[in-house]
């Protein structure tokens, strides 16, 4: 990745950590120290450079060969709640940046493309994860892979995240922990594990 790129992302990222996903080319242009044209050079759109920010940040932590790593293990079930903690982590990671895409999505095409982007492809990760759960009898009766990716998906997501961390107060690893269980004994049936006393 060129150096201008990497400037334009890392001050993208700043900006809409800082101001909102509103934030115009003009405005990275300017932070960054360079034209708007050179701006345009590398992101055709603010929608692209919305995407592309979020994407980088996916790259630089490596959350999709975490989580594919995750899926890849031998126990469904237990497959699954390494998943869910790689996820659970990393929404401890964008948040700052999640958030203000979230509340921004609705009247925002452009913040709207680059949530819709990283959450289909989230998303993905858990259909993978549901199907394996369902081919192996695994989930509870009556209960259908792509249902159970979506339940998991939406209880697992930065609002909640966000919700149990900020608005309650709780430990990141302490939502971690429930929530992964949570959302096992809620696609499965089995009763979530007794929490580790100290």
């Amino acid at each position: 990745m060129s150096s201008t790129r990497s400037r334009i992302l890392e001050t993208a990222r700043r900006l809409i950590t800082e101001q909102g996903p509103r934030a115009s080319m003009a405005d990275v242009a300017r932070a960054a120290g360079i034209s708007r044209q050179a701006v345009y050079l590398h992101f055709a759109s603010r929608a692209s450079l919305l995407v592309a920010v979020v994407r980088d940040m996916d790259e630089r932590d490596g959350i999709r060969a975490h989580c594919e790593k995750a899926l890849t293990g031998e126990e469904p079930v237990e497959a699954f709640r390494a998943f869910l903690r790689v996820w659970l982590r990393y929404a401890a990671v964008i948040h700052p940046v999640a958030s203000v895409l979230l509340a921004s999505r609705r009247d925002d095409p452009d913040a709207a493309a680059a949530w819709n982007d990283r959450m289909g492809e989230l998303h993905e990760g858990f259909l993978l994860a549901a199907r394996r759960l369902g081919t192996t009898g695994r989930l509870r009766p009556g209960l259908v892979p792509d249902v159970a990716a979506d339940l998991a998906w939406a209880m697992t997501s930065v609002p909640v995240w966000e919700q149990l961390t900020t608005d309650r107060g709780r430990s990141a690893d302490e939502v971690e922990e429930h929530l992964a269980g949570a959302v096992i004994a809620a696609l499965t049936g089995d009763p979530p594990p007794e929490p580790a006393r100290a």
